[in-house]
Parts: C-alpha cells; sequence; structure tokens
C-alpha cells in the first residue's frame, strides 16, 4: 500500500515541476520596456481643443471633389512648320501619322453654398470638360452642370442635383485683418478633405492673373487640387476661394492666393441667374501714379488712376474725361490705386448714373454724369494694356 501511495505521489511531484518551471522561465525572460508611459505632469489638466477643430469637422461636409474630363486634339502638324501639307509635316505623317485625340483627367475641390446643390468653384478647374462629377464627403459621386462661368474672376458656379446639403456661409472679406488666421480645406494632389491652417499674409496683392485682381495673400498651405476650396475665417465663414499658389516646385512654399469672397458675390449672383456676368462699362486705359507722375501733374500724393487714354464714343469720352485727367473718385469710392477703378466701374449696374472727380492741372474736376446705358454692357475680351489697365 506504501508502494502505491510513493507510486502516486511521484507522478504528481513531476507533473507539478512541469508545469512550473515553464511559469518561472517565462517569467524571467520578458525584456524591459524600452519607453516610459508615465505623465509628467498628471495632475494638470488637457489644454483646451483648437477652435479649428470643431470648425473643421462641422465644414468639411460641405467641401466636395470636383473631377474633370476633356479632350485634347492631337497635334495635326508639326509646330512652326507653316502649311499642314508642307514636306516636313508629309514627312512626320509618312512614319508617325495624325497623334489622336487624348482624354484628360483633372482634379479640384469646390464647395456648396446652398443646400440645394450649388456648388463654387474656379472656371479653370471646370474649362473645356466634357464631363463633370462632384464627389460628396459621404461618398456619393453626382454628375454637375456648369450654371456659369466667368474667366476674369476665375469663377465658375455649378448645380447637382441634390437637396438637403450641408453648406458654408459667405463671410465679409473687406473685414479681413493681416494676420488674421484662416483655414483652407480641400483636395490637394487628390488627397480629399485635406486641412491647412495659417494667417492672412496680405490683402488687395496683384499678381497679374487678370483685369480684377484682388488676392487674399496666405500661407496656409494651397496646392495643386485646392483649387475652388474654401478660405475660411475664425467664425466659420468662406472669406476667399483658394485659386493660386507662387512655387518652382509645383507645391507649397507658404504662399497661396484666394479670390476676395465680396468679389465674388455679384458674380456668383448674376452666374445663377443669367449664367453670365455683365459688368459696367468706364471706356479707358489708366495707369499707376508714380511720386514723379504726382509731381508731374500736380498732384497732392500718389493716389488716384492716371487716364492713358479714353476710348472713342465711351461714357468716359461722353462725359469730358481726357487722356492725363487722374481719377480719384468714381462712384462715391475714393481711388487710391490704379487697378481699384476697373473694379469698381466692373461693379456698377448696367445703366445706372455715377459721378466721377478727376484732378485736371492740379484741380479737382466734376466731369459730367454719363448714363450707364446698352453702350455700357462689356463682355467680350479686355483690349490690350500696353500703358495701363483698362476699366471695365
Amino acid at each position: 500500500m506504501k508502494r502505491w501511495i510513493i507510486a502516486a505521489t511521484a507522478p504528481l511531484a513531476v507533473l507539478a515541476l512541469a508545469i512550473v518551471v515553464p511559469v518561472f522561465a517565462l517569467q524571467k525572460s520578458n525584456p524591459a520596456p524600452l519607453w516610459s508611459e508615465h505623465p509628467v505632469a498628471p495632475a494638470a489638466p488637457a489644454p483646451p481643443p483648437s477652435p479649428w477643430v470643431q470648425l473643421a469637422r462641422e465644414l468639411k461636409p460641405a467641401v466636395v471633389n470636383v473631377s474633370t474630363k476633356r479632350v485634347e486634339e492631337g497635334r495635326r502638324r508639326l509646330e512652326g512648320s507653316g502649311d499642314a501639307q508642307g514636306p516636313f509635316n508629309q514627312f512626320f505623317r509618312q512614319f508617325f501619322g495624325d497623334q489622336p485625340r487624348r482624354t484628360v483627367r483633372s482634379l479640384g475641390s469646390g464647395f456648396i453654398v446652398n443646400a440645394d446643390g450649388y456648388v463654387v468653384t474656379n472656371n479653370h478647374v471646370v474649362d473645356g470638360a466634357t464631363e463633370i462629377k462632384v464627389t460628396l464627403a459621404d461618398g456619393r459621386e453626382l454628375a454637375a452642370k456648369v450654371l456659369g462661368r466667368d474667366p476674369k474672376t476665375d469663377l465658375a458656379l455649378l448645380k447637382i442635383d441634390a437637396t438637403g446639403l450641408p453648406l458654408i456661409a459667405l463671410g465679409v472679406s473687406t473685414q479681413l485683418q493681416v494676420g488674421e488666421p484662416v483655414m483652407a480645406i480641400g483636395n490637394p494632389f487628390g488627397l480629399e478633405q485635406t486641412v491647412t491652417t495659417g494667417i492672412v499674409s496680405a490683402t488687395g496683392r496683384v499678381i497679374g492673373e487678370g483685369p480684377y485682381d484682388d488676392f487674399i495673400q496666405t500661407d496656409a498651405s494651397i496646392n495643386p487640387g485646392n483649387s475652388g476650396g474654401p478660405l475660411i475665417n475664425s467664425k466659420g465663414q468662406a472669406v476667399g476661394i483658394n485659386t493660386a499658389l507662387v512655387s518652382q516646385s509645383g507645391g507649397s512654399v507658404g504662399i497661396g492666393f484666394a479670390i476676395p469672397i465680396n468679389l465674388a458675390k455679384p458674380v456668383l449672383t448674376q452666374l445663377a441667374a443669367a449664367g453670365r456676368v455683365e459688368r459696367g462699362y468706364l471706356g479707358v486705359a489708366v495707369q499707376r501714379v508714380t511720386p514723379d507722375l504726382a509731381k508731374t501733374f500736380k498732384l497732392e500724393g500718389s493716389q488716384g488712376a492716371l487716364v492713358a487714354s479714353v476710348a472713342a464714343g465711351s461714357p468716359a469720352m461722353n462725359a469730358g474725361v481726357k487722356r492725363g485727367d487722374v481719377i480719384v473718385e468714381y462712384d462715391g469710392h475714393r481711388i487710391a490705386r490704379s487697378d481699384a477703378l476697373p473694379r469698381v466701374v466692373a461693379e456698377t449696374p448696367v445703366g445706372k448714373d455715377v459721378a466721377l472727380v478727376v484732378v485736371r492741372d492740379g484741380k479737382p474736376v466734376r466731369p459730367a454724369r454719363e448714363r450707364r446705358g446698352s453702350g455700357a454692357r462689356r463682355r467680350g475680351r479686355q483690349p490690350g494694356r500696353r500703358r495701363g489697365r483698362a476699366a471695365r
């Protein structure tokens, strides 16, 4: 009997040893952690979240991806070789043939300004497109049609078949201050719903994009694909429409530009109503007043727009404006710089009487008022600006 007890106990001891030893070995092989997770100040309260976090969460659903398709014609002849049937083109056609047409796809941004499917974007995003698709934040892809485009301000208004959409309210860009924080939302390089922040670096920038340049400059990162997206102020309102960047590499270097929303509002209103923009027309070409010119024309300062030429039969000529006059006031607006005149003239409703104040021979003169009649409508191409900016 004792033997049985001993024999039965021995296997139990071996079994216990088999169980204990591996556990003991595993405990000894655990390495020490390479890092520490102890907080420096465990009692310190968490910092409040940035206000941009909430704004981004609420506004991103109203920013859309605009994808387009356009067809480019193939090259039919050797560039610079003259006649398409010339020997050079016949030689290349014999061996290589005519290049076929190709489909080009591009991406941009836009944002919803009306819950019934009105989308704002840049004209250059949709220019020449044969197909436009708008992808919403919830993943829906909808066909879009162009209600109207305005190449001179690089704006376009699209319509998609949807209702009850989230939207972004429009602010007042004239109240922007240099140094004010702003946020850009868009689809740079196709990366949807990208948010960047920065400040207003400058206002009223003229970069040679068109006759109504008045850009907001920002250091919020703007890259290819951001075009058409909103520039947001701290109130969650769109104060600009991102449109351009200065870069030698094609990427952001902290110099981006947005169309002021106050410039866009009357344009979008006309595009929604008529699909085109009609602007006031004065009929003068103007140039900047330099300090030397100010002395020559007996001016107190370098303000105003110097009239370089007056178009025959134009409202300006009929009102008595002459070459060499300096326009210092238009319809109650003081003209501080020459590039401000085309914008205020363009915003004048066709048919409205306006008052001018010009400086002639050092004295202020008020030419006769000229009614903006049918001849004041201008939608065509702007004439050359060798001597100054045409005020249209």
